[in-house]
């Protein structure tokens, strides 16, 4: 099978946004709602609530019913058809720690893989009413009934390029510290908190870098074809491919992207 032509990716995409606006009309009532929070388990606090429960099954419902063939990858869930030519990726929150704060800082992700490559990906922040997505091309950003084509801030270099990091507790070993460190503390500013909104605001231009660990594929799938749209490079921190998770590198433009690969990979 081919990947999809532009009459079908649009199909898709509007389904994409049909599933970002069935999440968000879920989600938001449990926002700022001093809802009960699970522990899904392990030595590090892994929250989950109904919020995310309840809107990846809304979402699964809606994929179940117009396109039965394909398959979903989900963060609560787990996979259903995992093998099949189009599979969706879901995070209803991605940022859960965030949300159950009252932070703003969160976002379902929606990404549809065509044989394991990544077609489609959609962020949407249903509280701020922010949405950012790959069209076919170029990526897109929508918000307050106007949308505008996003590019990476490319002329950045590895001195004056702003960092982010949703916590420096991802980097589980003393060599990963070492290795973040020894990029943060070459760039003009490092800033940690974001979630899926740091490679979102890289997409915008406004974030040069993004370096994270231990991410799982259903928090980075759905953003690569986002931030590969808007002009930036994601792979791993050695230059490989991004799509299995780990260590995650988002750069702005190629010549950061192999500044920060030099220093992240030892």
């Amino acid at each position: 099978m081919s990947p999809p032509s532009e009459p079908e990716f649009d199909a898709l995409l509007a389904f994409a946004h049909a599933l970002a606006d069935a999440a968000g009309v879920v989600i938001l009532p449990h926002f700022r709602s001093n809802l009960p929070v699970d522990h899904k388990g392990g030595s590090t606090f892994d929250p989950v609530t109904a919020a995310d429960r309840e809107a990846e099954a809304a979402m699964r419902l809606a994929i179940a019913k117009a396109y039965p063939e394909h398959g979903i990858i989900g963060e609560e869930e787990g996979s259903s058809r995992a093998d099949a030519d189009y599979c969706w990726v879901l995070d209803p929150i991605d940022g859960t720690r965030a949300f159950i704060l009252g932070q703003p800082l969160w976002g379902t992700l929606i990404g549809l893989l065509h044989r394991g490559r990544p077609v489609l990906g959609l962020m949407h922040q249903p509280f701020t009413g922010e949405r950012f997505f790959s069209g076919e091309r170029e990526a897109f950003f929508r918000h307050r009934g106007k949308e505008r084509p996003m590019r990476t801030r490319g002329q950045r270099a590895l001195p004056e390029a702003f960092l982010a990091c949703t916590t420096p507790d991802m980097f589980e070993s003393g060599e990963e510290r070492q290795r973040f460190e020894a990029l943060s503390g070459r760039v003009r500013l490092s800033r940690f908190g974001g979630d899926c909104y740091n490679y979102c605001l890289l997409a915008l231009g406004e974030i040069d870098l993004v370096v994270e660990a231990g991410l799982k594929p259903f928090d980075i799938l759905p953003l690569i074809p986002i931030i590969e749209r808007a002009g930036g490079v994601v792979t791993g921190w050695d230059g490989g491919d991004a799509r299995g998770g780990g260590r995650i590198l988002a750069a702005g433009n190629a010549e950061l992207h192999r500044a920060a690969v030099e220093l992240l990979s030892g």
